[in-house]
């Protein structure tokens, strides 16, 4: 046990190291006596791969006994999709220093691909799939003479198997990063970081009623959302570890151009529940546009330094980190939207999972580091829109048709308790490879 503790001590107190940041709190620092001047150059390629099956509700047929405790009998979610979504890029970042621990940076993402695929699960097939088997309009009224024909399908809500491809330049994001603290500077002290992302909406806007399933004719991938992300990050190295923490909130807030449901109002056939009601009442754009996300998010980790030469530059380093990030409600493009050709109003969830990393150092001017990133998402709603608003203050929303009342995005089909979508058991992969250059 004595000899356990001296190895501890070692590690932690004794081990010469030099003081540079972990890579969560990296920040270009200008004008300081020995480093006039800083420039991040990184590259990276980043693959994100989403699974999820998706099951839909439904009620248990009439005449079905109540449950022995006396409440309705109800039929569990059937399972009805198999979800894959696939997201590559390149991503091309700048920093430079303005000042002391001051940084400026930019991003510019190159979206080689972000590919959607919707399968049968082994406990669906068309003939007996709600997807396919469908005989309800948007508005709540039945397909005519489609409950009477057992040979009929009545109308898909779309095609399965489908697959939808997009890509294009993705989003510029300009940060601006302060180092309060920096260990480099003051090793009596940790490296604690606020900065501020700003996502600024340059891509062009995706249209979800355009179609996607031609891999020659990719559609766009812009939401033309601003978001703002604050943030703050710790991180303080001692000895072989350098522990970490970083938590960040993001804004949405809906720029120019943002699309609305309701610009496909004349669809044929109409893939809204009351098309008539856009642009009257309190159906404006701003209701039936994009409301994306707030999202909160949590890192905590180490960063372990099992070689360290720091005459030479040379470092090899182990990045383990665990993860925590809240996607709130919204209506945006979710893993149904290029389906059903339209946003859909998501449920809020959370991810959870970690990250291992490694990082490479061959001089104090080049690096490359790897990593790969597992989170699990909790099971959500997928289609989850309101009904409508109560403009009458009768305590209830009118339902009938042509009623003012109702939601144009709100679709009886699939948005309606007992027809919900929901993603459930999903799994977010990502692979990340970025080689740095610094000047």
């Amino acid at each position: 046990m004595h000899r356990l503790r001296a190895v501890l001590a070692a590690l932690t107190l004794g081990a010469p190291f030099a003081a540079s940041a972990a890579d969560i709190t990296r920040i270009a620092s200008s004008f300081e006596e020995d480093d006039p001047f800083d420039l991040f150059i990184d590259v990276g390629f980043e693959r994100t791969q989403t699974r999820a099956k998706i099951v839909r509700e439904q009620l248990a047929p009439a005449g079905t006994p109540d449950n022995e405790d006396g409440s309705p009998a109800t039929r569990g979610d059937a399972a009805e999709l198999w979800y894959k979504g696939v997201d590559a890029r390149l991503n091309l970042r700048l920093a430079v220093g303005l000042y002391k621990d001051l940084e400026l940076s930019f991003l510019l993402p190159l979206v080689f691909q972000q590919n959607e695929r919707w399968d049968f699960t082994s406990q669906s097939s068309r003939e007996t799939s709600t997807i396919t088997n469908n005989c309800i309009n948007a508005d709540g009224s039945t397909i005519p003479g489609c409950l009477g024909d057992p040979q009929a399908l009545g109308a898909p809500l779309f095609g399965v198997p489908q697959e939808s491809f997009r890509g294009g330049l993705g989003n510029l994001h300009f940060g601006l990063a302060y180092a309060f603290f920096n260990q480099a500077n003051d090793d009596t002290k940790p490296t604690w970081i606020l900065g501020i992302d700003y996502e600024a909406p340059t891509a062009k806007v995706r249209d979800p009623s355009v179609d996607t399933t031609n891999s020659d004719e990719r559609g766009n991938i812009g939401d033309r959302v601003h978001k703002y992300q604050i943030y703050t990050a710790f991180s303080r190295r001692m000895g072989v570890a350098e522990p970490y923490f970083k938590a960040s909130y993001t804004i949405p807030v809906r720029g120019p151009l943002f699309y609305s449901n309701c610009d496909q109002r004349n669809a044929n056939p109409p893939n809204l529940g009351a098309p008539g009601n856009c642009g009257t009442g309190p159906w404006n754009r701003k209701e039936t546009g994009i409301k994306a996300p707030e999202m909160l998010g949590m890192i905590a980790g180490v960063e372990l330094v099992p070689f360290d030469r720091p005459q030479k530059h040379q470092k090899f380093t182990l990045d383990l980190r665990a993860i925590g990030n809240y996607v709130g409600s919204g209506r945006y493009n979710n893993e149904l939207s290029a389906a059903l050709r339209k946003l859909l109003t998501s449920e809020d969830y959370f991810q959870v999972g970690g990250m291992l990393g490694a990082t490479a150092s061959a001089s104090d001017t080049f690096k490359i580091r790897a990593s790969g990133t597992f989170l699990y998402n909790t099971d959500h709603t997928l289609t989850n829109e309101e009904l409508g608003q109560d403009l009458d203050g009768n305590g209830q929303v009118d339902t009938a048709v042509g009623s003012p009342e109702l939601n144009p995005s709100f679709d009886w089909r699939y948005d309606l308790v007992s027809r919900r979508f929901r993603a459930v058991g999903s799994t977010t992969f990502r692979f990340d490879l970025s080689a740095s250059f610094n000047f």
